[in-house]
């Protein structure tokens, strides 16, 4: 499909559609949590109805009959013929993902095909309303008006009005001419009577059948008339008790200026809203109701008619309500100048660039830092000291302008939460805090797929069946809660659930089912490591296999992705009352802080975030437990490894009589020790790939350019552990 011209035009469309669309997914799932919200059901109804008019514009028709059919179908919701129910809700969440992936071909250039025909006719069924009782339609009759429909205070609604007439009393209809006593007789009221009652309103002030010349007051007049007049009026109106024409405030549409009426009364037998309330405006100048009508109106006292609408008399002619609002529109217009605007839109790749060439002067920040130690010049060390404070706060600017709301991401749970728990007969009430919290727009994009998984797997093995939870004397709704807090340089995202939590005693024995431990190995194993073990490729609770779970990959994708962001994931849980699942992430991957390190005469860098402590030990005390070197900290043994074995040259023995650094890091909920040559500092590097050569080396996450100048490789712990620890099986999953 091609746009041509209309180019810039579709791509403004699909800008504004697409945040037009994320909104509604989440709109829809409040929506059937609170139906009566109106406030909600107005705002869905603008979102298909803009998304319709954008689509219509480029002449894309079904995402246009889709959108229009939704659009009908929100506006009966709203005039209340229909009410929200979980069936209809599933046939307009059917109707957001068509228009969803026609969204999708539309931004790829694709043609859109025909709407799926039993959508349409779902929908078509809906907006019938061919499924509802007659007593449920809100359309009034005449001799059993439908119950006022909830209105704004102070407002009076057709039913009231109409009451408000019947509580008056008809003796006075008897002086009404015979024009009137018909218009009170007859469900509707001819021109020529509609005109002539407009005489009689605007005579002398006074009812009709009272000598006053009906010219005495112009057509135009905005003069108020006193509470004796506006009951005489209600009088006229009376006849048998029920307000001429369609709606009762059609023949008070009079108020507005005489030219006009003729041209309202011939072009549509009733009057808006806002039409009447313009008329009670005019009528009421001062604020003040009648005496008459003080019962139904006494909510809200009428607003004083504008200063300008006797100006407003000739324009008036076409549309005499909304002239007034017109004029006090256009004055507003002329007086306040046109905002200005304070956004602008920027490509992200041009952010990626502006970010990899600040990666390169904090390259060359670290370079003369380094060189200026050694300085004596002391010009030439303030103007270092200047420059690391400008890059730093520049890093920090530019930082700041690839950064998203989680809320981006959180936005797609509602309807992820909501279709799973219908799907397995489940009631589960998501909250989501934290949704404004900044994060790097890569991490944005990078978590949607393992918080999917993460928030799927509370509601299937946490969230237990309503008739469970009630007897275990839970409620019968579950309750997910989805957060997201920035800690320093980290941000915090954590699902909770109120389920069964999780049973380490049986996580050991499917472990041990499975090949993965020996009996007396998974005893050994801590509640902590047994929660763990669900990370594992392939281990899973679930006996039988379903579209939701059960074949043990979920999880270990998670793990896997969350590792690759240089992030952890740590578990807690207790029995019978949930689980927390912590995910821990850097703000940024673009710059890592590390701890710069040497074996020999090479340097290398761990990731600060996996930093946990650093000794200086007498490696002559170090033990051996089932076959692993440890060194015991604060009575817990923790394994020991030589990096230089590893990475530098092998076969090697160390002296167990020398003094080493040794570096604690954390991996998993498990912590280890690197016994290291030398301690260099910490350092903000920029990750760079590696060559074509070293892709796939175990261990290794990338490269990075230090500030003497060399390079430096940046170590992978989790995959570099899994390759060369002893038991890299139990690695694996941690």
């Amino acid at each position: 499909m091609s746009f041509g011209d209309d180019e810039d035009i579709l791509q403004d469309f699909l800008v504004e559609a697409g945040e037009i669309l994320e909104r509604l997914s989440q709109q829809l799932v409040d929506l059937e949590q609170r139906p009566d919200d109106t406030d909600l059901l107005n705002a869905i109804f603008r979102g298909f109805h803009t998304v319709k008019g954008g689509a219509g514009f480029l002449q894309l028709t079904p995402m246009v009959e889709c959108c229009h059919l939704t659009e009908n179908l929100f506006d009966i919701l709203r005039t209340g013929k229909r009410t929200v129910t979980s069936e209809l809700m599933d046939v307009v969440l059917q109707a957001l993902d068509a228009v969803n992936q026609q969204f999708e071909l539309v931004s790829r250039h694709e043609t859109l095909p025909p709407v799926d025909a039993s959508l349409i006719s779902a929908l078509e069924r809906l907006v019938s309303c061919e499924d509802v009782a007659p007593a449920a339609a809100p359309e009034p009759v005449a001799t059993a008006p439908a119950p006022a429909a909830a209105v704004p205070d102070g407002d009076i609604t057709d039913a009231e009005f109409e009451q408000l007439l019947d509580a008056l009393s008809p003796e006075t209809a008897a002086s009404t001419t015979p024009s009137v006593a018909a218009a009170g007789s007859a469900s509707d009221i001819s021109e020529d009577e509609f005109e002539a009652l407009l005489d009689q309103l605007h005579g002398s002030g006074k009812a009709p059948g009272k000598t006053a010349p009906a010219p005495a007051v112009k057509a135009g007049n905005t003069d108020d008339i006193s509470d004796d007049e506006f009951e005489a009026l209600l009088d006229q109106l009376h006849g048998s008790g029920k307000a001429p024409g369609k709606t009762a405030p059609a023949p008070v549409a009079a108020a507005a200026p005489a030219p006009a009426a003729s041209s309202s009364a011939s072009t549509s037998d009733s009057i808006s809203e806002d039409e009447f309330e313009a008329l009670l405006d005019q009528l009421h100048g001062k604020g003040k109701a009648p005496a008459a009508a003080a019962k139904p109106a006494a909510a809200k006292p009428l607003p004083q008619a504008p200063a300008a609408a006797p100006a407003a008399a000739t324009p008036a002619a076409a549309r005499p309500v909304e002239a007034p609002k017109a004029v006090a529109a256009a004055n507003h217009d002329r007086e306040t100048p046109p905002a200005v605007e304070t956004t602008v839109r920027v490509d992200t790749q041009r952010l990626d660039d502006i970010m990899n060439m600040v990666g390169e002067l904090v390259l060359v920040r670290n370079r003369l830092v380094r060189l200026g130690i050694g300085s004596q010049d002391e010009a030439l060390v303030k103007a270092v000291a200047n420059l690391d404070v400008v890059t730093a706060d520049l890093q920090t600017s530019v930082m700041k302008t690839r950064m998203q709301p989680i809320k981006k991401v959180f936005g797609r749970f509602p309807r992820v939460v909501r279709d799973l728990a219908r799907n397995l007969k489940k009631e589960i009430n998501l909250e989501l805090v934290g949704e404004e919290t900044d994060l790097d727009k890569n991490l944005v994009e990078a978590l949607a797929d393992p918080l999917v998984h993460l928030v799927r797997n509370s509601v299937d093995h946490g969230i237990e069946l309503p008739e469970v939870r009630e007897t275990a004397g839970k409620p019968r709704m579950g309750q997910i809660v989805l957060s997201a807090e920035q800690e320093g340089d980290h941000i915090l995202l954590a699902i909770s659930d109120d389920g069964a939590g999780m049973d380490p005693v049986k996580l050991r024995r499917i472990a041990v089912e499975r090949g993965m431990f020996d009996e007396d190995t998974a005893a050994r194993l801590s509640d902590t490591e047994a929660f763990n073990l669900i990370f594992a490729p392939g281990f899973s609770t679930k006996k039988e296999i379903s579209d939701v779970s059960g074949r043990g990959v979920g999880m270990d994708v998670v793990k896997t992705k969350i590792t690759q962001l240089n992030g952890t994931v740590e578990i807690q849980s207790t029995m019978g009352k949930g689980t927390r699942l912590i995910i821990k992430v850097p703000l940024t991957l673009a710059i890592m802080p590390t701890l710069m390190i040497m074996l020999e005469n090479q340097t290398f860098a761990l990731p600060l975030a996996s930093v946990n402590e650093i000794f200086h030990m007498d490696l002559r005390k170090t033990h051996i437990v089932d076959g692993q070197e440890c060194i015991a900290i604060r009575d817990q043994a923790i394994p020991l490894f030589h990096l230089k074995q590893w990475l530098v040259k092998r076969p090697w023995q160390h002296d167990k009589s020398d003094f080493a650094h040794v570096v604690i890091v954390t991996v998993g909920t498990r912590r280890v020790g690197f016994v290291v040559d030398q301690l260099i500092g910490q350092e903000e590097v920029v990750i760079k790939p590696l060559g074509k050569m070293l892709q796939g080396t175990p261990g290794m996450a990338g490269a990075t350019i230090t500030g003497d100048g060399t390079i430096a490789l940046i170590l992978d712990i989790p995959s570099m552990l899994r390759r060369y620890a002893r038991g890299s099986a139990s690695w694996g999953h941690n």
